[in-house]
Order: C-alpha cells, then sequence, then structure tokens
C-alpha cells in the first residue's frame, strides 16, 4: 500500500500554496464500494442539495493503509441545524463541538459542519469560548473546506475523499506522512495541545494502533503540555482511556503513555505504585494488557470493569498496606482500601458506578477463592463474578504476586464432574479459626464493712 502511495507522490506536481494535493480517480487506491451504503448516500444527498460533503479523516486514512475502517465521518459546509432539516432521522448532539447524528438503516454517520479558526472577528460567546489557559471550551465556528483542514489535528486525519468523482483531497501533506509513517500534528503543537490536550492521547493512540512513529516536534511539546490533561473532565478522559485499551494496542499504548508521562496524570496513584514497584506491579500490568489485547483481536469480549481492576490493583494493594497497620480483618481492610482508591481514581478518571460495583466484586474474590472447603466452593462458583475472579487469580499467578497452585485447582474444579468436585472440596482444609480468649468476669469485691 505504502509503494502505491510513494507512486502518487511521482506522478503529480505539488500543489500551490493554500491548495489541495488532488489525487484523481484511478491514481489512489480507494473505490466508492469501499464506503458504507449509509456514508454514500449522506454525501449524495448533501450534494444534490447543493453542499459540498467528503468522506473525511480516519476512514480515509484507514482506507489508504488498506486497513477496514471502523466507522465513515463526514464533513461539510452545511450547517448543524440544515444537516438536521434535510434528514428526517438525525439529530444535533454535543454542545462544545456540535456534530449531527445521521441514521441510515442500521448504521449512525457522524457528520460535521467545516470549521474555522477562532479569529477575534469570528468570536462568539455562543459558539466560541476558550478558558483561561487557552483550552476550547466551545468550537463552534464555521468555515471553508481550507479552514477545516488546518483546523484538523493530524496531517493524516485531514484527507477528503469524495466518492463521486472518486478523488482523494490532501490539504495538509497527510499522505506523505502516511508513507513515512509519521504521526505529525497540523499548526504549532503546544498551541494545538493547548486547545484540547486529548490531542495528546489521541498522538499515543495512533501511535500504538498504527505502528506509526510521533514526529520529533510534534512529541517534544508533550513533555510540556502532559500536565494540561488534567483539566480535561473526568467523564471525557474515561471515554479517552477505552478508546486507548481497547483498541488491541493496550500493552504497546500503555508503555508510551509512561513515556510521555500521560500514564501518571490518568492514574496517579497507580503510576505511583509502579515507580516504587514491589517487584510484581510491573508485570501483573503488563500481562493483564497482554491478555486483553489477545482477547480483543481474537473477538472475545472485554468489560472495562476488569481492564480498571487491572490496573488500579497495584494502587489497592499500597493502599491496603496502610489500612492493614490498624489490625482489621483482610475484606475490611479491602473495603477501605478500594473504597478509598476508587473514589480518589473516579475524580481523575470518572469510571461509572456499573463498572466500579463489580470491579470491587473481582477484588473481594481474591480474598474468597482461597476458601474451598465444603460447600464454599460450590457457591463460589456460581457467582456471577466467579469467571472474572479467577481470570484475575491467574494473572497474579503469572506475574509472581501470589505462589501457582490455586488457579490450577480451580481448573480443574471447573472441569470435574459433580462426584470428583465433591472429593476435591472434603480434600481441602478447613482454616483453623483463631479462638478467641475468654474474659474471666472480675470477682466482685466485698463491701469493706463486712
Amino acid at each position: 500500500m505504502l509503494k502505491k502511495l510513494s507512486k502518487i507522490f511521482r506522478r503529480n506536481n505539488p500543489p500551490a500554496a493554500d491548495e489541495p494535493h488532488i489525487i484523481s480517480s484511478g491514481r489512489h487506491p480507494l473505490s466508492p464500494k469501499q464506503i458504507s451504503n449509509g456514508a454514500r448516500k449522506v454525501v449524495e444527498q448533501l450534494s444534490s442539495d447543493g453542499y459540498e460533503a467528503y468522506l473525511v479523516g480516519g476512514c480515509v486514512r484507514d482506507l489508504m493503509l488498506g486497513l477496514k475502517p471502523k466507522d465513515f465521518d463526514v464533513a461539510t459546509d452545511a450547517t448543524p441545524e440544515q444537516i438536521n432539516q434535510l434528514f428526517r432521522r438525525s439529530r444535533i448532539v454535543g454542545r462544545r463541538f456540535q456534530i449531527v447524528h445521521v441514521r441510515m438503516g442500521s448504521e449512525i454517520i457522524e457528520v460535521t459542519t467545516f470549521r474555522a479558526h477562532h479569529t477575534n472577528e469570528k468570536k462568539n460567546h455562543n459558539d466560541s469560548r476558550q478558558s483561561a489557559k487557552g483550552m476550547l471550551l466551545r468550537d463552534n465556528i464555521f468555515g471553508s473546506i481550507n479552514e477545516d483542514a488546518s483546523r484538523r489535528d493530524f496531517t493524516m486525519n485531514a484527507l477528503y475523499y469524495h466518492p463521486q468523482d472518486n478523488s482523494v483531497y490532501d490539504y495538509a501533506n497527510g499522505l506523505a506522512d502516511i508513507e513515512q509513517r509519521l504521526i505529525h500534528i497540523i499548526g504549532n503543537p503546544s498551541d494545538r495541545y493547548r486547545e484540547d490536550p486529548v490531542r495528546m492521547l489521541r498522538a499515543i493512540r495512533f501511535a500504538a494502533k498504527l505502528g506509526f512513529k510521533i514526529e520529533a516536534n510534534t512529541a517534544t511539546a508533550i513533555t510540556g503540555a502532559h500536565k494540561l490533561l488534567a483539566d480535561i473532565p473526568p467523564a471525557r478522559l474515561f471515554d479517552e482511556v477505552l478508546k486507548l485499551l481497547m483498541h488491541g494496542q493496550a500493552l504497546a499504548t500503555f508503555h508510551l503513555l509512561r513515556e510521555y508521562q500521560l500514564f501518571g496524570i490518568l492514574f496517579p496513584a497507580t503510576e505511583e505504585a509502579l515507580t516504587n514497584d514491589s517487584g510484581y506491579y510491573q508485570a501483573f500490568v503488563e500481562i493483564a494488557l497482554t491478555n486483553t489485547d489477545k482477547r480483543i483481536r481474537s473477538g472475545k469480549r472485554v468489560t472495562p470493569a476488569f481492564l480498571f481492576a487491572a490496573l488500579l490493583w497495584p494502587a489497592l494493594k499500597e493502599r491496603e498496606k496502610q489500612f492493614g497497620q490498624s489490625g482489621g480483618s483482610p475484606i475490611y481492610t479491602l473495603q477501605q482500601a478500594a473504597g478509598e482508591v476508587t473514589a480518589r481514581q473516579c475524580q481523575r478518571v470518572a469510571i461509572p458506578r456499573r463498572f466500579t460495583m463489580p470491579m470491587k466484586e473481582i477484588w473481594e474474590l481474591q480474598l474468597r477463592l482461597p476458601r474451598r472447603a465444603g460447600s464454599q466452593a460450590f457457591r463460589l462458583l456460581e457467582n456471577k463474578r466467579f469467571r472474572a475472579g479467577y481470570d484475575f487469580l491467574l494473572l497474579r499467578e503469572d506475574a509472581g504476586e501470589i505462589q501457582p497452585g490455586l488457579g490450577d485447582w480451580w481448573t480443574d474444579f471447573q472441569d470435574a464432574d459433580e462426584s470428583k468436585r465433591e472429593s476435591m472440596a472434603s480434600a481441602v482444609q478447613q482454616p483453623a479459626k483463631k479462638r478467641r480468649r475468654r474474659r474471666k468476669k472480675p470477682t466482685p469485691k466485698k463491701p469493706a464493712n463486712e
């Protein structure tokens, strides 16, 4: 595929300043047949009504790389209100950045209006707002396709494709960067990160997902801007963390996040624990992320509850040590530590309750799984979180946190028939309970006058 792109550059003369590099039909590997029916219909409808409309961004980039796009996005000069009126099954979403979701059959096509720069002439409180640090709080200044291209995050995402004439429009030399496998931000990196610090996470995600390198200036600016990520709302960071770690390259993403000091912004307590590694924390997280990648690549389901349980485990173990000094029971200590670790983490990345509850149950099962005597093993096997707790236990053994053996027992127990299970459970020694010493009642003193 990259060889084909090289031919494109040799065939075409460089475009004039501020003009797109146009690759006409037959000189690129794209075809309208590769575009979903819904996306084609949206472009055709907008075009027939007199608007400009193009496929844009990641879908064009992926097709150029020979990859299958996850979804198709459309950019147009029609305003959100005009788009919404044009399509019966559509709705405007977002306040900070208005887009229109157009439903075509089972597809949802994301349609955006061309954006422009936030100049003093164009600024309006209702459609443009920036924080004191320069972060865009509202970004609804509309403009031309040329302006829109300069507002895109990376050069490889400033590619526009028109399926009707089968031409690709490259406004930021993105094809050259794709050929060189570079993540290259458009404009001044420091300014662009200040506008939206999430762009730093996007650079990491694309580098890990595509196997690209981050261009020198694009990378260097992250070092000076990484703390700005703490200003992003926790709910938005939750969505970004899922994008980072659930695309099949979680391990590579983890290493890049740590390299650019971004992991500590997202998971401060875990980063602190990893820095003071007890010996198995790093191995545990790496094994957990490797398994996550394998499951995603093989099409298996991964629940965010398990992922966050693994990422926060080092932080939990460190907090357990502190609470354990008070002499409470192991389960009480774990619950105290879990509550505090979860609450603090949610201040940075807002993990929804539907994930924090099973996450805590997975942690608590680590104390219950060793208790297998009598009917306890059968009750645990029926627990709805058993499988997640069992998988988590295997990760701990693989990382060297605990001695192997318990995981094998549970593996055999699951595979055994009822009779075998009975004998396995009967053979387990019930932990001896500590006998509580009874206090002797004090002998009542006789009255002094007797």
